[in-house]
């Protein structure tokens, strides 16, 4: 143990909370060079990176490739040697290989060399997380010396469960924790973590830093948002929410040996509405970008849901990379149409229009034969949908664009949506709001242009698709709530069963009609095979439809 009368009192740490790829080892070790040479220049003497940043997080099944641990070993080791120029010391993450053993692992590099790993303990296994079938479980951590300081290095869930490693670091002689975190943003997630790190600042005694990884990866998005608490549990500092930055936050030793931070980055955290949109916007453009398509698709009905997508698009990409396309038949009214082409021109991008008519009439005629002496309904009505789906496609195949699909959370639910038609697409930013989300995000949308956005300002979802009444007009006089309560009372029985798996009694108890829940709870369940199908979509909810809820198709049970 070094002699406490030559260890230093202040030390500058720098956060990079950086929006890795997934696989893409050599950009990820690209970015840690270029934010080390910016911690570098502004003085830092440490920096602190995500969870497994190397490998872009989460890996899944990739860290099941031998070749991919070798890849993830050869870059660290390149890294290491590279903090011989006397700059910063990295913390940084990585999978880390031992024999066969495999664990989610932090590297400190220092002095041209890989000074000490610290693996995971606490594997996460519960809504998207299942790390426990890809790691091993690391052995408890004590401390690594950091230019003088006993740095505690807990990883991510190392902070969020019951097995103490936060105690045990600080018994063990640990004076600061710094966590890299992969923590996916859902609302109100920051309240969240910063509740669990002044639990854990309160039983360690310990002040702690917080970084987080920023970026889209497939559903997921992760939202920054890095901060640290003194050992008193006051705010030390705030890093931007949704954004790459590199902030260096200065820490003093008191004359208790406490230390505390003199100097660090203060942002505001943005409220509910701005959030969701925000991670919405991030997920959509980096599936999009991360994927390498071009530019992007949709279908433009003059609806509430595909106006948002397209303005999602258009935010995260910019107008050039958007085409949307009306695909009206003999049910579009002439509305949606004029609302259609105002929506896009109000945002800027291309808009074609494509009629269905003949295509349709000619799946009627072709199965005329076989559907004689039949009542037309809802078959009829999907060949529309289905239609419009072929043309979405072919306009994707010839172009190279990719559809984005414009399903709400409330239709997913319910089934109230068509397999190959409407549902056909590569994402969906929407999938995870609820109708009356739909709503308040667009409203929101129309006086606020968020940060980053490549869209125009004003209102850009014409106030007459807010105003009207929903429907898919697949026949005539149609809405949506002929065969759906209204959608304020279908979204609380939905977010009742979905994210908080609430018994029948207990939701009729909020005075809803009994008949109603069991029809909903129904339809939630039968429609299991449809979203089993569905495009990937933004998480925005405590639990979204794939990671975090795996239902069975074949299910007989109901809440009676």
């Amino acid at each position: 143990m070094s002699d406490i009368s030559k260890r230093p009192d202040i030390l500058r740490i720098a956060v990079a909370q950086l929006n890795p790829t997934v696989g893409d080892i050599a950009g990820n070790l690209a970015k840690a060079r270029e934010a080390r040479a910016d911690a570098a220049r502004a003085g830092a003497d440490v920096v602190l990176f995500t969870e497994l940043f190397i490998a872009g997080y989460p890996p899944e099944d990739l860290v099941l490739k031998p070749a991919f641990l070798n890849r993830c070993r050869e870059a660290i080791e390149t890294l290491a040697g590279e903090t011989g120029d006397g700059g910063p010391a990295v913390i940084i993450g990585y999978p880390r290989t031992d024999g066969a053993k495999r664990f989610n692992s932090v590297a400190v590099l220092d002095g041209g060399r890989l000074v000490a790993s610290r693996d995971k303990v606490d594997l996460p296994n519960y809504g998207e997380f299942d790390e426990k079938r890809v790691f091993h479980v690391g052995e408890m951590p004590g401390p690594v010396e950091v230019r003088g300081v006993r740095l505690g290095i807990p990883v991510c869930e190392d902070i969020w469960g019951e097995l103490g490693v936060c105690e045990t670091l600080a018994e063990s002689g640990a004076e600061l924790l710094v966590v890299p975190n992969g923590s996916p943003y859902y609302r109100g997630k920051v309240d969240v973590r910063q509740q669990v790190v002044i639990r854990q600042v309160i039983e360690s005694g310990l002040p702690m830093i917080y970084a987080n990884q920023v970026g889209g990866q497939d559903e997921l998005v992760f939202d920054g948002a890095s901060f640290a608490l003194n050992a008193d549990k006051s705010l030390a500092f705030q890093m931007s929410q949704f954004e790459e930055t590199v902030s260096v936050s200065t820490w003093k030793r008191g004359a208790d040996g406490v230390w505390s931070c003199a100097a660090g980055p203060v942002s505001v955290i943005p409220e509910r509405e701005e959030a969701d949109y925000r991670a919405c916007m991030l997920g959509l453009r980096d599936y999009v970008n991360k994927n390498g398509f071009r530019n992007v698709v949709l279908g433009l009905s003059g609806g509430i849901d595909s106006a948002i997508c397209a303005a999602l698009a258009v935010d995260a990409l910019g107008e050039e990379r958007v085409r949307t396309v009306m695909l009206p038949y003999r049910y579009t009214s002439e509305s949606s149409i004029i609302d259609a082409k105002a929506c896009a021109r109000a945002l800027g991008c291309r808009y074609d229009t494509v009629a269905i008519g003949e295509p349709v009439e000619g799946f009627m005629s072709a199965l005329g034969e076989m559907f004689e002496g039949t009542e037309e309904g809802i078959t009829e009505e999907n060949l529309q949908s289905r239609a419009r789906g072929v043309m979405l496609m072919a306009i994707s195949n010839k172009f190279g664009s990719m559809v984005v699909t414009t399903g709400n959370k409330s239709e997913m639910s319910v089934g109230y949506a068509t397999l190959y038609g409407d549902m056909n697409g590569g994402f969906n930013p929407i999938k995870d709001l609820y109708k009356m989300q739909v709503y308040a995000l667009s409203r929101w949308r129309n006086t606020h242009v968020p940060p980053g956005a490549l869209g125009p300002s004003g209102e850009v979802i014409p106030h007459n698709i807010i105003d009207k009444a929903p429907s898919a007009e697949l026949r005539p006089d149609q809405t949506d709530q002929d065969s759906l309560p209204p959608y304020p009372v279908l979204d609380d029985i939905l977010e009742c069963l979905v994210e908080n798996e609430m018994a029948v009694g207990d939701i009729v108890a909020r005075g809803h009609d009994i008949a109603t829940v069991h029809r909903i709870e129904h339809l939630l369940y039968i429609a299991e095979y449809k979203r089993r199908q569905s495009a990937p979509g933004v998480k925005i909810t405590r639990k979204n439809f794939g990671r975090d809820r795996r239902y069975p198709i074949t299910n007989r049970f109901r809440d009676r």
